[in-house]
């Protein structure tokens, strides 16, 4: 489903330079401020959409990228900068997951991972985890998407589990809208983790994934 385009959002070049003193990386934890990375006056996410405004376009459609497979997705969402604040950052990365056609939905869910268990699972969990990605990839023809935002860890399993179980029940057009969906919510959380913790998440980058036809991965367990 498509939404309205924003309007009178201003444009970045990708040849704005960084303001003095400042790295252009976005994953650069001290590129807010050139004195040791002091906090920001606006709040934790505030230095990171700082460095992400004033990214050169490569870096942020790359730093995107680890956030949703789609090449359009990261052009677009990175296009539409600056962005005055994370909500409004956030409601762009929906639109564009809103207007990925079919096609693009299926790029960026061929590269999702499928979540994993968490450390310190017993065998019998990893083994009916396993069992379960299993069946719903030969279902679906990719790896199981789901938001975990809100999420304590200690229920990351059952609520892997469980979605697992109830989508194995969908037609593959019903599910291919839950995925998507799910996509566009772990999109955000990926982003803003990338704005808070922006080493974190360059450490943390989607593993790649060897396809059948596959590419990038989901929310981890």
């Amino acid at each position: 489903m498509s939404r309205a385009p924003h309007a009178g959002r201003p444009h970045s070049r990708p040849s704005d330079p960084a303001p003095s003193g400042r790295s252009n990386d976005p994953c650069d934890p001290h590129a807010c401020d050139p004195h040791a990375g002091a906090p920001h006056p606006h709040g934790p996410h505030a230095c990171g959409l700082d460095r992400f405004n004033t990214a050169p376009r490569a870096a942020a459609e790359a730093a995107l990228l680890t956030c949703c497979g789609s090449r359009r997705w990261a052009r677009r969402v990175a296009d539409h900068r600056p962005y005055p604040g994370l909500d409004a950052l956030l409601a762009a990365a929906d639109e564009a997951s809103y207007d990925l056609s079919p096609a693009e939905i299926s790029d960026a869910l061929a590269g999702e991972p499928s979540p994993v268990a968490p450390a310190g699972a017993p065998p019998a969990a990893r083994t009916a985890l396993t069992a379960a990605h299993a069946a719903y990839e030969s279902s679906f023809g990719h790896a199981f998407v789901i938001s975990l935002d809100g999420r304590r860890p200690e229920e990351y399993l059952d609520h892997v589990l469980a979605g697992i179980h109830a989508r194995l029940s969908h037609d593959p057009d019903h599910e291919r809208a839950v995925a998507a969906d799910e996509l566009r919510r772990v999109a955000r959380a990926r982003i803003v983790h990338l704005l808070s913790h922006p080493q974190g998440h360059r450490a943390a980058k989607k593993p790649t994934k060897t396809r059948k036809s596959a590419r990038n991965p989901a929310k981890n367990v």
